[in-house]
C-alpha cells in the first residue's frame, strides 16, 4: 500500500498589479514522491492564509479525506435533476413543484461539499411559507440527501440535513402539518349539489360533479384515488362469502411507500349505488383529471360562498361518518384503507350520534339519475 505523505503548506508573498499583498497559501500531497493533490488560495492578509493552510493540512491528514476530496462534486440543482431523472417511483406532483422551486434558491447553486446546516437553517429562514410547508420542503430534499453519496459518490451530507432538522424544529422553522378538522355542512353540501345540478342542466358533457361529491364521502377515497379506479378494480357484493361490494385502489398514499401500494377498500352501499349509476364510457368508472376536478369545487366553493372547504375535506367527513355511525376502528379502515390503525385514533373522541346523512335527499336522486352516457373522457369540467 502507497502511504499518503502529510500535507505540506507554504506561503508566498506577491505584489498584486495595484501594488497591494496577496499572500498565497498553497497545500501539496505527494504519494510516492509524486505531487497527487495541491490546492491554493489567495489571501489579504499573511494571517489568514497561515490559518487556512493548518486548517486545510489537517482536514487532509484524517483517512480517507483525499479520496473524498476527488470526488464528484456538483451542485445541488444537478443533484435534483438526477434524482428526479433516475427515479424510477414516480413523483407526485406536490414533491416535484417543491424540488423545482429550491432550484429557484442559492441553495441550489452550492456544491454538494458547500451544503452545510448552515446553509440548510438560512434556506428555511427564506422560504415565505408556513412552518408545516417549510417540514415538507425539507422531507423531500432529505430524500435527495440520503441517496447522494452512497448512489453517486456526491459529497451531500446527511448529517447536515439531520442537524438543519434539529435547529429548525427548535427554531420554530419546521413543524409537523396541522391536522384539519374541517367538515362540510348539511347547508353546505345542498348548495354545492344544487349549483353542479345546474352546471350538468347547461353543461350536459361536463364531468358529473354530484355524483363525484357523494362517491368521495360514502366511499372515504381520496381525488386522486376516485380518478384511478377502473371498472376491472370494482367487484359487487357476493353474500354470504363477500356482503359488501370492494374496489382495489391502486398506488394508496402512504407515508413510506406510495408506488404498488394497491389495497382493497370495502365499499358502502351508498357508495356502490353511486358506481352503478355510472355508464362504462372509457376504462376509469370517474375518466376525469384531479386538477379539473379540485378546480370546479373551488371555484363552486368561491361562487357560493363556502369559506375553507377543500375535496379533501370530503373525505374526512365520511371517515368521521363511520365512527359517528358506531363503527370500530378495524371495521372504517377496512373502508378508508388506513394501513395502521393508529391513524384513526384521531377519529377517537367522536361519538356514537347516528348517520349524519340518513335520508339525505341527494343520495337517490345521484343513484337513480344515472349520468350521461355521452360524457367525455376529456379533463374537462364544466362550471
Amino acid at each position: 500500500m502507497s502511504l499518503v505523505a502529510a500535507p505540506r503548506g507554504s506561503t508566498i508573498a506577491r505584489k498584486r498589479k495595484d501594488g497591494s499583498t496577496g499572500y498565497h497559501a498553497q497545500v501539496t500531497i505527494k504519494r510516492g514522491g509524486e505531487i497527487v493533490h495541491r490546492e491554493t488560495r489567495t489571501f489579504d492578509r499573511r494571517q489568514a492564509a497561515s490559518a487556512w493552510m493548518e486548517k486545510r493540512e489537517t482536514e487532509l491528514a484524517k483517512p480517507g479525506a483525499l479520496e473524498r476530496q476527488n470526488m464528484p462534486d456538483p451542485k445541488l440543482s444537478a443533484v435534483i435533476d438526477r434524482y428526479i431523472e433516475e427515479s424510477i417511483k414516480e413523483i407526485g406532483r406536490t414533491k416535484a413543484q417543491v424540488l423545482a422551486t429550491i432550484k429557484d434558491y442559492d441553495i441550489a447553486d452550492l456544491k454538494c461539499s458547500e451544503v452545510t446546516s448552515e446553509q440548510l437553517v438560512s434556506f428555511a429562514k427564506k422560504l415565505p411559507v408556513q412552518p408545516q410547508t417549510v417540514g415538507n420542503y425539507f422531507s423531500h430534499l432529505g430524500s435527495i440527501f440520503t441517496i447522494a453519496r452512497p448512489a453517486w459518490g456526491y459529497p451531500l451530507d446527511s448529517q447536515a440535513m439531520d442537524d438543519a432538522l434539529v435547529v429548525t424544529r427548535n427554531l420554530g422553522l419546521t413543524s409537523k402539518s396541522k391536522e384539519r378538522d374541517r367538515r362540510p355542512t348539511l347547508a353546505e353540501l345542498d348548495l354545492l349539489m344544487h349549483h353542479f345540478g345546474k352546471v350538468k342542466i347547461h353543461r350536459p358533457r361536463s364531468a358529473p360533479m354530484q355524483q363525484i361529491i357523494v362517491f368521495a364521502i360514502y366511499s372515504t377515497r381520496r381525488q386522486e384515488e376516485i380518478t384511478r379506479i377502473e371498472w376491472t378494480d370494482f367487484e359487487a357484493a357476493a353474500p354470504p362469502i363477500h356482503p359488501d361490494a370492494r374496489v382495489l385502489i391502486r398506488d394508496m398514499k402512504h407515508p413510506g411507500d406510495k408506488q404498488g401500494n394497491d389495497v382493497f377498500c370495502d365499499l358502502p352501499p351508498e357508495a356502490t349505488a353511486v358506481i352503478e349509476s355510472m355508464p362504462r364510457v372509457a376504462k376509469q368508472i370517474f375518466p376525469y383529471s384531479v386538477d379539473a376536478i379540485g378546480a370546479a369545487f373551488t371555484r363552486a366553493c368561491r361562487f357560493l360562498g363556502i369559506d375553507d372547504l377543500h375535496f379533501h375535506d370530503l373525505r374526512h367527513d365520511g371517515i368521521s361518518r363511520l365512527f359517528e355511525m358506531g363503527k370500530t376502528i378495524p371495521q372504517a379502515a377496512s373502508v378508508s384503507g388506513h394501513r395502521s390503525w393508529s391513524s384513526l385514533k384521531r377519529y377517537s373522541h367522536l361519538r356514537q350520534t347516528g348517520d349524519k346523512f340518513a335520508n339525505w335527499k341527494w343520495l337517490p336522486v345521484v343513484a337513480c339519475a344515472r349520468a350521461e352516457a355521452s360524457a367525455p373522457v376529456s379533463a374537462s369540467v364544466g362550471e
